[in-house]
């Protein structure tokens, strides 16, 4: 027996030298090419720095502006100067004025800026070169206080919650179909999450191409929405192998799939109301809030459908749409007060992959075709596809 252990703690010893010796002669490596640097002598002596700087948040007050700023860069940059609308103003940098790379320090500068205007931001260094950021519009920066919590919390109720629940009220409706009508919903529900999955895409790409470069923005998002797709897909089986009370049927599991997938949608639509009054893009007018409320009705309507031929209780149908609502508010929370556009991305690769996943699991469910393309080829469920699509754009008009 002691013979065993011995010769059990020796083949381990092995195994964790074949994984280590690798991995040190890499380090080895690595520190000889900085010691010699073959790529200097390819240069053939020194040349210019590369300087990448971003601001990528600004802090209104009344002490003036606090701009957080980013080396994006590989060399090492020294802030020298900055000016605000062509007139250069002293600063102070809580981390020092000299960043390596994605090295962060903020610049307090007491300029008084003017609500409601812009106002040009540029950060010089020491060897010259400019950074520009622009303030399209003054407005002060919301803090962490009662008052905006509760501010943010009533915006996701009213372009969140509510409409998510208002939608889930056609449940009556949906009982009430035939086995044509059922499909013609479901192609319904299907052409909502195609909308909610181009207009996530998009979104997210497009924060995407805002980050800087360091942090491969396009990585973060497809990495995102294929975690979530492959995530959903391991929930939705665990699911239907434990058929657990809050999902005890395949349309149950399937209702709550989709909920986790318009909340994870709606978690990055919550962060890009909150950001807009951070950044001070936009200003959430009633007309703005009615338009959300109408877009995200027909989330309600994704969720309910497969329920059709259930008989789902009222506590399981608030849930699903707290699941599928409440996390717009806690996206108008960290977008408005915690602002992160490298977050931003995660979530809207989360919910690009989620609506994905759920999407392809409703087409599963129509007709009895064996492909997507057969599935879709009948008149109503086609007219159906497009009606979901159709009333999705209709209510994003207003939204804009």
């Amino acid at each position: 027996m002691i013979h065993e252990t011995a010769g059990s703690r020796v083949s381990a010893a092995r195994v964790w030298s074949a994984a280590l010796v690798p991995l040190a002669l890499l380090a080895a490596l690595v520190v000889v090419i900085v010691k010699t640097d073959p790529a200097h002598r390819l240069r053939g002596g020194d040349v210019p720095a590369v300087e990448r700087l971003t601001i990528d948040r600004t802090v209104l007050d009344a002490d003036g502006m606090l701009l957080s700023v980013l080396n994006d860069g590989p060399d090492s940059v020294t802030i020298a100067q900055v000016s605000v609308d062509d007139a250069y103003w002293a600063f102070s940098a809580d981390a020092g004025t000299t960043l390596h790379h994605l090295g962060r320090t903020r610049l307090r500068v007491p300029y008084p800026w003017v609500h409601g205007e812009a106002h040009l931001v540029k950060i010089l260094t020491s060897s010259g070169a400019v950074f520009e950021h622009e303030i399209a519009v003054a407005v002060p920066t919301p803090k962490v206080s009662a008052t905006s919590m509760s501010t943010f919390t009533l915006i996701g109720l009213y372009v969140g919650v509510i409409p998510v629940a208002l939608g889930l009220l056609w449940r009556p409706l949906t009982a009430r179909l035939g086995r044509t009508g059922l499909d013609v919903l479901l192609a319904l529900t299907v052409g909502l999450l195609a909308f909610l999955l181009v207009d996530t895409a998009h979104e997210g790409l497009e924060a995407a191409g805002g980050l800087p470069a360091s942090y491969q923005g396009l990585v973060v998002f497809v990495g995102g929405a294929a975690g979530a797709y492959v995530g959903l897909e391991c929930l939705g089986r665990w699911l239907r192998a434990r058929r657990t009370r809050a999902a005890s049927s395949p349309g149950a599991v399937l209702a709550l799939l989709v909920a986790v997938g318009i909340g994870l949608h709606n978690l990055g639509e919550g962060l890009a109301i909150g950001s807009a009054f951070t950044l001070g893009e936009a200003a959430l007018g009633t007309l703005l809030i009615i338009g959300f409320t109408l877009h995200n009705t027909t989330e309600g309507l994704a969720i309910v459908a497969p329920l059709a031929r259930e008989r789902p209780s009222i506590p399981m149908l608030i849930r699903l749409g707290l699941i599928g609502g409440a996390p717009t508010i806690a996206g108008a929370w960290l977008g408005g007060l915690f602002y992160s556009q490298l977050l931003a991305v995660l979530f809207l690769g989360l919910g690009a992959g989620a609506i994905a996943q759920v999407a392809l699991q409703i087409s599963s469910q129509i007709g009895s075709g064996q492909s997507l393309a057969e599935r879709f080829a009948s008149g109503p469920v086609l007219a159906g596809l497009l009606a979901g699509f159709a009333a999705m754009y209709g209510t994003g008009l207003l939204v804009g």
